[in-house]
């Protein structure tokens, strides 16, 4: 049995936290609203996140960033990206020993374009952090919570450290696999996003199952293309946090990025659509990131760069799918891993 502190009481983290929870794992939930906290304390639900479940007794949530810190061996960071860097400052003012991290987050930061552990690196104070542990794959919080069988993979170079995380969190209906290939999952997990956005795109257009197919297949090669360039392992690309990622969150209205991109097919504008869905949508942030990356590695990821100009530049989606029909001819299996 460990202490575990899940940071970020949004769906994924609560699910997570359920997870370690019926594992028994002492496990606690930190919130930085104090409301959010004492309901799940009290009241045993998570309605924002997750209306439909109600929680387990034993599951207790906080607050305070101190108490939170102090209670965990175990450190799940499971806050949105653009709260990382914060969340991180904030663990490093109240920690008192060594702890072992592990980050649910997919993303990339713009600007700095770090992955989320390199980002967390920055953060944290070497002698603090025991290892570093992505846990990624295709996995909806709305399917986990209902145990509904779900396979993700626990990545680090240390495979000690991810056989920990495995071992943490593997049960009946979650079941984990171990990688090494850090680069290769974090890229995967932060690019899936933006090619489900342009997923959501393309059925709230009304396209049909011929484009979507062809869609996500493409939207594959792009991502293996930058993250090979980057020095991942092309065979990660084939597997959970790859394919199997990129599929779930193509084809599920449980995506919130499927969800936003079929708003934006609709021809609603990205204003809009974030309002109304309230939550945050993580493709949006990372398309950004995507067409910087792009530039620098001189890597050609036409879809992620017209998701781009979709939502950054005022570009009609249907303008946009036709630009990508009538790119230059190109031969499939060169037009994979060529990077032009």
């Amino acid at each position: 049995m460990e202490k575990v502190t899940v940071f970020g009481a949004g769906s994924w983290g609560t699910a997570l936290a359920t997870v370690l929870d019926e594992n028994k794992q002492q496990t606690l939930i930190w919130s930085h609203r104090e409301e959010q906290a004492l309901e799940i304390n009290e009241q045993h639900t998570n309605k924002k996140y997750l209306p439909e479940v109600t929680l387990s007794s034993t599951l207790k949530a906080t607050s305070s960033i101190e108490e939170a810190v102090k209670h965990a061996d175990v450190i799940v960071m499971a806050v949105p990206t653009k709260g990382i860097r914060e969340t991180c400052q904030k663990i490093m003012a109240a920690i008192d020993r060594p702890k072992l991290f592990v980050h649910v987050s997919k993303g990339i930061e713009p600007g700095s374009l770090l992955r989320i552990s390199q980002l967390m690196r920055e953060e944290l104070a070497p002698e603090m952090v025991q290892d570093l542990v992505v846990l990624s794959g295709p996995s909806h919080a709305e399917e986990v919570v209902k145990h509904h069988p779900t396979t993700v993979a626990a990545t680090c170079e240390n495979i000690e450290a991810a056989e920990r995380v495995q071992d943490l969190f593997m049960n009946s209906y979650f079941r984990v696999y171990t990688n090494q290939d850090v680069i290769g999952v974090e890229i995967g997990g932060a690019l899936k996003n933006v090619i489900a956005l342009a997923a959501g795109v393309i059925d709230g257009i009304g396209y049909g199952d011929n484009a979507k197919a062809a869609l996500i297949t493409r939207g594959l090669a792009e991502i293996s293309r930058l993250g090979v360039k980057m020095g991942a392992n092309p065979l990660t690309f084939m597997g959970l946090t790859g394919m199997g990622d990129l599929i779930v969150t193509c084809t599920s209205i449980h995506s919130r990025n499927y969800r936003a991109g079929y708003m934006l097919g609709e021809g609603l504008k990205l204003d809009e659509i974030l309002e109304k869905m309230g939550m945050v949508v993580e493709g949006v942030r990372t398309a950004k990131a995507a067409h910087q990356l792009s530039e620098k590695y001189e890597v050609a990821l036409p879809i992620a760069g017209a998701l781009y100009r979709v939502l950054f530049e005022d570009q009609e989606p249907i303008e946009t799918v036709e630009s990508l029909m009538l790119r230059m001819k190109k031969q499939e299996l060169d037009a994979t891993y060529n990077t032009k």
